[in-house]
């Protein structure tokens, strides 16, 4: 069963996988990273956090990795195998 596109999980799902492909493509990276970092923040304070407020503790070290991935990738650029390395 897949979710509904209108809920929360579909719109999470569909923004990880445009944002993934356009990561992993190196178009506009930057700004993909910038806003899958945004949603694994959102992600983290609205699953994880209301358990706890340690990682650790409440299952969302894995939210809180990917969120500081993405905001490095965001400063640090694409690269140099980037479709577009701006």
């Amino acid at each position: 069963m897949h979710p509904a596109l209108i809920s929360m999980a579909g719109a999470s799902g569909m923004i990880e996988l445009v944002v993934g492909a356009l990561i992993v493509l190196g178009l506009f990276s930057r700004w993909a990273a910038f806003v899958a970092s945004g949603e694994m923040a959102f992600a983290y304070f609205l699953a994880h956090f209301p358990r706890g407020f340690f990682p650790a503790q409440n299952g969302g070290d894995a939210a809180v990795l990917f969120c500081f991935i993405f905001l490095y990738l965001a400063a640090a650029g694409p690269g140099a195998f980037a479709i577009n390395d701006k």
